[in-house]
């Protein structure tokens, strides 16, 4: 397994985070030396938050069973006296006008039920991740979704909306995908409104990390070329 701190400190220098990469795994055992975690969170993304402060966790299914939503977009299947939770969310949903029941079928899921879900800072991820999580203002993804195209690891999906958890498998199937979030997320996670997300396989890190550098400098560039022009165009 390769060191990632290098590549958070690249990240975090050309992006401008303010809070750490979220690495995010899947897998059969749990991580040596990792933390199990233990105690309640309402969410499944209230882990991202965790472990944007610094925490290394491992978490099994029933440690997602407080979020019905998360709970179908990574594929774990409720216990039968709590299997009623995920309908009475949806319908309070639908009723409210926050979403309507013919997209439930489209929202992208985990294909298997895993046993351990492991979260990290990414430099400190104790496993390959699977996908990592960014959280950014939307010039500096403006970067990071150039870096992606030019390496040939964007998806082709649009900026995606709730539930914001579901960026998790839309990552991993299609590629980088970024998500305006949604306002349990944002409530969970403390994300600020001027924040968005952006989710990133972990087998197209590499590649992005190394075409972000000359994005980068290209916007540079073209910001300056850009002023210029306005200043000898406009007439106004």
């Amino acid at each position: 397994m390769r060191d990632y701190k290098p590549l958070e400190i690249q990240f975090q220098k050309i992006l401008l985070l303010k809070r750490r990469p979220v690495a995010v795994a899947f897998r059969e055992e749990i991580p040596e030396g990792t933390e199990q975690f233990s105690g309640s969170e309402p969410s499944g993304c209230s882990f991202w938050r965790l472990a944007a402060e610094g925490r290394t966790l491992s978490t099994i299914p029933s440690d997602h069973y407080n979020c019905p939503v998360g709970s179908y977009t990574h594929n774990i299947p409720l216990p039968e006296e709590r299997a009623s939770e995920l309908p009475a969310m949806l319908e309070t949903m639908t009723k409210l006008g926050y979403l309507k029941m013919e997209e439930v079928p489209g929202i992208p899921v985990v294909a298997k039920t895993p046993k351990n879900i492991v979260f990290a800072p990414l430099g400190d991820s104790p496993v390959d991740p699977d996908v990592v999580l960014f959280v950014a203002t939307p010039g500096k993804l403006m970067l990071l979704g150039e870096a992606a195209i030019r390496a040939g690891v964007a998806s082709k999906l649009p900026v995606l909306a709730r539930p914001t958890c579901m960026a998790i498998p839309a990552a991993m199937a299609s590629g980088m995908v970024t998500s305006a979030g949604c306002i349990g997320n944002r409530v969970y996670t403390d994300i600020g409104e001027d924040e968005l997300y952006a989710a990133v396989p972990g087998r197209a890190l590499e590649q992005i990390a190394r075409e972000l550098e000359t994005v980068a400098s290209a916007n540079v560039a073209l910001e300056q070329y850009h002023r210029e022009r306005r200043q000898q165009l406009s007439t106004v």
